[in-house]
């Protein structure tokens, strides 16, 4: 399987742009960044294939992102960390592989399909919650610099709205990402590792304590996150727990990585035709 040079850590613009949205409404500033990673791939659709407007450019993404069954936010992201397409070339990316997406053992034990990365994650969520004894947490994804919500259980509103994008340092699970490393913070309310109001957020959530794996790639590149919280302050984690949450992170980012090699790529192919053959 050939690997593409896209998902890149949270960045430190990505922690800039997310600190200049203090005291902005947070319904607004998810809307914003929702909208941002759609905006680099139009325009860059627009400047590649001459396209007349982005108007046009969201059709074709929104055309392709249907006919595959992906979503949108994810199509033009994998666009953006692409190699900009030649407008003369049949495809996008010349060689889409086609080998069989890898195993994933770790989450035999829940049964999960591997068909869609919706299941997968679901999957993944619950054999983390199951192997460190939570009743909450959450799954996001390395998007446009910043990790984006995916998945989550437990949790309220107001904790999921207000880490639908996490780009700062002062979260547990963007300091997993930074350090590539799983994280535990045993106790929320005394712990550094949060600004003050990422820590008001989680208590009142009922966190007291959280565990952040890193989902990462053959090459060690963080492609996404999953976070346990917990009722009660934590111990340290057991070296099994950890060895089969390591196991766990390595083999869905594994898999995450085969799906966007594979099935988003083929969509892309599909929108560098569409957009070929109307030139």
């Amino acid at each position: 399987m050939t690997e593409h040079s896209h998902a890149p850590a949270p960045s430190a613009a990505a922690e800039t742009e997310l600190r200049g949205d203090a005291g902005q409404d947070v319904d607004e500033r998810n809307r914003r960044l929702a909208h941002a990673g759609v905006a680099r791939a139009e325009k860059l659709l627009v400047r590649h294939f001459r396209l007349s407007s982005k108007r046009e450019a969201f059709d074709l993404l929104r055309s392709s992102s249907q006919k595959f069954n992906i979503k949108l936010h994810t199509l033009a992201d994998v666009a953006v960390q692409l190699p900009a397409p030649k407008p003369d070339a049949p495809k996008w990316v010349p060689c889409t592989g086609g080998s069989a997406a890898p195993p994933v053992p770790a989450l035999r034990a829940v049964g999960a399909r591997f068909d869609n990365p919706g299941a997968v994650l679901t999957a993944a969520l619950r054999r983390t919650l199951s192997v460190t004894g939570a009743r909450m947490g959450n799954v996001q994804l390395v998007e446009n610099g910043m990790l984006r919500m995916e998945k989550h259980v437990g949790v309220n509103r107001r904790f999921s709205d207000y880490f639908a994008f996490v780009g700062a340092s002062t979260t547990s699970c963007a300091q997993a990402a930074l350090d590539r490393r799983q994280v535990t913070v045993k106790d929320v309310a005394a712990s550094d590792s949060f600004d003050d109001g990422s820590r008001q957020v989680i208590l009142q959530t009922g966190s007291r304590a959280c565990h952040s794996v890193p989902l990462l790639r053959p090459d060690g590149t963080v492609i996404g996150m999953i976070s346990s919280h917990h009722e009660q302050p934590l111990h340290d984690l057991a070296p099994a727990q950890l060895t089969m949450l390591q196991e766990l992170g390595s083999q869905v980012g594994r898999w995450l990585l085969w799906y966007r090699n594979t099935a988003v790529v083929t969509a892309l192919n599909h929108l560098h035709a569409s957009a070929t053959s109307r030139a």
